[in-house]
C-alpha cells in the first residue's frame, strides 16, 4: 500500500501535534515495512528530518505551488497523490484536502481534540470559524476518524454528530527515548549546560489558561513556607504568560519559576528546540506538574510516565485515560490540591517510588508499536 500523510507538522512543528506525527510516522515505518510512506511537506525544513527506509519526502513542484504552499497542501496535492498513485491519505492533524473523496483515494484524519468548541473564548473569532470548517469537514469527508482519547471520540459525536461506527480510537504514543533510563552523569551534564537547580518540578506545555499554570504558581505560594523547590517551566505563550508573571511579582515568587524556554542557553540550543535532551530533563525532576482544565490526550503526561517520574495531573477530561492508576489527580481549579500533591510526593518517597512503578506499568499501553498497529488496522478497514 501507498500511504500518504499530511506531513507539515510532522516537519515544522516542536510540540504536540509534531512529536504525534513524527513518532507515528516512524513507528509505521519501522513495523510495517511492507508498505510505503510519502510524507506530504509543504515547504522545506531545518527543524526536523524524516529520513529512513520506506520514507519519502514529497514537496510541491511548479511556480504557483511553490509560491502559495497552504493552497497545495488544501487542495491542489490531490495531482500529487494521483501521480504516485497514493492508495490511502492520512491527514496526521484535523485536515485532509478539499475534493479528495472524487480522487477514489480512500482517507484517514486524526482528530486530537476539540478545544475550539468547548473554549471558543481562547481563541480569536475568525480561528474558531477556520477550525471548525475544517475539522467538520475532515470528519464527514474522511473514511475513518481516529480519535486519540475516547474523551475526544465523544466530543467528536457530540459536536458534529459523527457516528460513532466511524471513529476508531488509536491512543498515541510517545518518542521512545523518554522510556531510555540515562546515568546520573548524562541527566548531570544537561543540568549543568541549561543551568537547571538540583531539584525542581516541572511544567511543560504551552503558556495559556486552559493548560493552568497560574494555580501551580499559586501552589507554590502556598508551599512557600515548607518547600523551597522552584517549578522549571517549559513551553512559552503570551497575555497568559504576562498574567502569570505578574502573579508571581505580587508574590515574591520570581526567583522560584524558571521559564527555560525563554533562556538564551535554550533559544540557542538545537537540542533543546528537538526536545532530545528533554528525557534528561524530565528525568532529573521531582514530579510533572499538569493540572490543565482540559485536554485531547496530554502528551507530557505519558512522557513523565515513561520516565518513571511521578504525575500530579487532572481528574477531568482524558487525563484519568492517559495518566492511569499511577498519577495523583487533583480539581485543576483548586491550588490547595495541588500544593498537597507537590509536598506529599517530595515528602513521602515510598510513595512517589510506588507512582513512578504504577505508571511505568500503565506507560506500557502505550507503546510506539501498539500505537503504529492500531492505526495500521483503520487503514486495512478502508483499504
Amino acid at each position: 500500500m501507498n500511504i500518504g500523510f499530511d506531513a507539515k507538522r510532522a516537519f515544522h512543528n516542536g510540540t504536540g501535534l509534531g512529536h504525534y506525527s513524527r513518532t507515528l510516522v516512524r513507528s509505521l515505518a519501522d513495523y510495517f515495512p511492507e508498505h510505503e510512506y510519502y510524507l506530504f511537506n509543504p515547504k522545506a525544513s531545518s527543524s526536523f528530518s524524516l529520513i529512513g527506509p520506506h520514507l519519502q519526502e514529497v514537496q510541491p513542484a511548479g511556480i504557483f505551488n511553490r509560491l502559495f504552499p497552504s493552497a497545495w497542501r488544501s487542495s491542489r496535492v490531490k495531482k500529487d497523490l494521483r501521480r504516485l498513485k497514493i492508495d490511502l491519505y492520512h491527514g496526521l492533524s484535523h485536515e485532509i484536502p478539499v475534493g479528495i473523496r472524487s480522487t477514489g483515494i480512500k482517507t484517514v484524519v486524526t482528530i486530537h481534540d476539540l478545544i475550539h468548541e468547548r473554549f471558543p473564548e481562547q481563541y480569536g473569532f475568525f480561528d474558531v470559524k477556520t477550525y471548525r470548517r475544517k475539522f467538520r469537514y475532515a470528519c464527514d469527508q474522511a473514511d475513518r476518524v481516529i480519535a486519540i482519547s475516547g474523551q475526544t471520540k465523544r466530543d467528536i459525536m457530540h459536536f458534529y454528530h459523527t457516528p460513532e461506527e466511524k471513529i476508531r480510537v488509536c491512543y498515541q504514543s510517545c518518542n521512545p527515548s523518554f522510556g531510555t533510563r540515562l546515568s546520573g552523569e548524562e541527566k548531570a551534564a544537561v543540568k549543568k549546560e541549561f543551568g537547571l537547580p538540583d531539584e525542581y518540578f516541572l511544567y511543560v506545555g504551552s503558556l495559556i489558561g486552559r493548560k493552568n499554570l497560574l494555580n501551580i504558581c499559586k501552589a507554590l505560594f502556598l508551599l512557600r513556607h515548607d518547600l523551597n523547590i522552584p517549578l522549571v517551566v517549559i513551553g512559552d505563550g503570551e497575555q497568559y504568560k504576562l498574567q502569570v508573571m505578574d502573579y508571581l511579582r505580587q508574590n515574591g515568587l520570581e526567583k522560584k519559576v524558571i521559564f527555560l524556554s525563554a533562556t538564551e542557553k535554550a533559544k540557542q540550543s538545537a537540542a533543546f528546540r528537538r526536545a532530545s535532551v528533554f528525557p534528561a530533563i524530565y528525568q532529573s525532576a521531582i514530579a510533572m506538574i499538569y493540572p490543565s482544565f482540559f485536554e485531547g490526550f496530554g502528551i507530557p503526561v505519558l512522557e513523565a510516565l515513561w520516565s518513571q517520574l511521578p504525575v500530579i495531573t487532572s481528574n477531568s477530561s482524558c487525563m484519568p485515560e492517559t495518566g492511569g492508576p499511577g498519577s495523583y489527580y487533583v480539581d485543576p481549579a483548586s491550588a490547595d490540591e495541588i500544593a498537597t500533591g507537590m509536598k506529599t510526593i517530595y515528602e513521602d518517597k515510598a510513595f512517589a517510588a510506588q507512582m513512578r512503578a504504577t505508571g511505568l506499568e500503565h506507560a506500557k499501553q502505550f507503546t510506539p508499536q501498539k500505537s503504529a498497529a492500531a492505526v495500521m488496522e483503520v487503514y486495512k478497514e478502508c483499504w
